[in-house]
């Protein structure tokens, strides 16, 4: 199970980092919940994969460049907890004042739960 939920993963990190929302939603459930958590405070949630393809969409506008870069698994259960590296390049200006050209790095972690090979939930923290 292990094996197959890594590679479940593994194929949706790389499709994230080619800006590939078909690719991100082919292992998600239809019901998933998608939760962005920023310094402990939820800013984006989504329910369905209507809407986390809308979100998936949106998003890829902000950046001309992006890459996750997973440095380590926790396996429990039907839970699989990734630690990340992000890097991104912006392609728009920010309110909280980034620019566009600017890189963003940051640290963090996502957190999928799965319902046999299917992502039921997955939580984005940084």
């Amino acid at each position: 199970m292990q094996a197959e939920q890594k590679r479940v993963i593994e194929d949706y990190i790389q499709a994230y980092n080619r800006f590939d929302a078909d690719g991100m939603i082919q292992h998600l459930h239809p019901s998933v919940v998608f939760k962005n958590i920023t310094n402990g405070q939820t800013d984006l949630q989504t329910e369905g994969l209507p809407a986390f393809r809308q979100q998936a969409e949106q998003a890829k506008q902000y950046f001309s460049h992006r890459r996750q870069t997973i440095t380590a698994w926790e396996f429990t259960g039907d839970t699989v907890t990734i630690e990340i590296d992000y890097e991104g390049q912006l392609a728009v200006d920010l309110p909280n004042g980034l620019r566009a050209g600017d890189t963003l790095r940051l640290t963090g972690q996502s957190v999928f739960v799965f319902e046999g090979d299917q992502i039921v939930a997955l939580t984005d923290k940084s």
